[in-house]
């Protein structure tokens, strides 16, 4: 069976190592921070937030605390607060070690498109554009396929780019797949998902 939501982002989770500073997008990313477990990993939310916890229980949620996707959060004893301007100076300085994003399409080169639908509304483009500039590693997690069942990891991105040959590793419902040259490799499938459905799922090359 594909992974679900929850199984993706507990393997998005397993990414990340002791002392790493990461930036969760918006949607299947923010759930990576319920699978961090003992890990000593620092969560940055970039409308100000540096130590972000994971999903507070019902019944005790703090209005006050949100992280970028206007979800509710927790803190811990070493969080901090900041303005954007010291958010987005961690962002392009490089200060944040990876990033898990989720896409709208990913391309076999790396490129990535995940801020805009042409003809949609469009609020903004978040601090996607700036995070794949300046993280270390980034890395996508999203459905393989959209609800018509066509692929979203492609030879080329249809949709405006974020950035161009940015994205490190994807993890998608069926599995695990690295950029590399000349296209992507099979790093791993979803349990009960066989190579030859993962290849049929996907428009890009496989290597």
């Amino acid at each position: 069976m594909p992974w679900d939501r929850n199984q993706m982002a507990a393997r998005a989770a397993e990414e990340l190592e002791d002392g790493m500073y990461v930036n969760l997008g918006i949607g299947i990313p923010t759930l990576v921070a319920n699978y961090v477990g003992d890990k000593d990993i620092t969560l940055q939310s970039e409308n100000g937030m540096l130590g972000m916890g994971p999903f507070p229980f019902e019944g005790e949620e703090d209005p006050d605390l949100i992280n970028a996707g206007k979800q509710t959060i927790t803190e811990l004893r070493r969080t901090s607060y900041f303005d954007s301007a010291t958010s987005f100076g961690m962002i392009r300085g490089g200060k944040i070690a990876a990033a898990i994003l989720g896409a709208m399409e990913v391309a076999e080169n790396g490129d990535l498109a995940n801020w805009m639908i042409p003809g949609k509304l469009v609020k903004g483009m978040g601090g996607a554009m700036d995070l794949v500039a300046g993280v270390g590693r980034v890395v996508v997690v999203m459905d393989h396929t959209n609800k018509h069942g066509d692929s979203k990891v492609l030879r080329e991105c249809t949709l405006p780019l974020t950035g161009k040959g940015v994205v490190d590793r994807i993890i998608t419902n069926l599995g695990v797949l690295d950029v590399v040259e000349g296209g992507l490799k099979i790093v791993e499938t979803a349990e009960g998902v066989t190579e030859d459905e993962l290849r049929a799922a996907t428009e890009a090359t496989i290597v």
